[in-house]
């Protein structure tokens, strides 16, 4: 999946939702972790690429409630 799509995806989420991706990205970033200290590890870029997902998620969660409070 491309970047572009991944943030389109996350732009259309509630912050709510936002929150909930964050997490489960942060369990997957924590699997691929220990994958990769026992050796296990058979995709060493999608560690960098669930870390990125994470910064990203969070930022939009961010604007968006950024956004809602600028509206109120």
């Amino acid at each position: 999946m491309k970047t572009g799509s991944r943030l389109a995806d996350m732009r259309a989420m509630t912050p709510e939702q936002l929150d909930d991706e964050v997490l489960k990205l942060k369990k997957e970033r924590f699997n691929l972790r220990f994958q990769q200290a026992t050796g296990q590890l058979s995709d060493a870029a999608r560690v960098r690429v669930v870390r990125r997902d994470v910064a990203r998620a969070k930022t939009v969660a961010a604007q968006k409630r950024a956004h809602a409070q600028k509206k109120d």
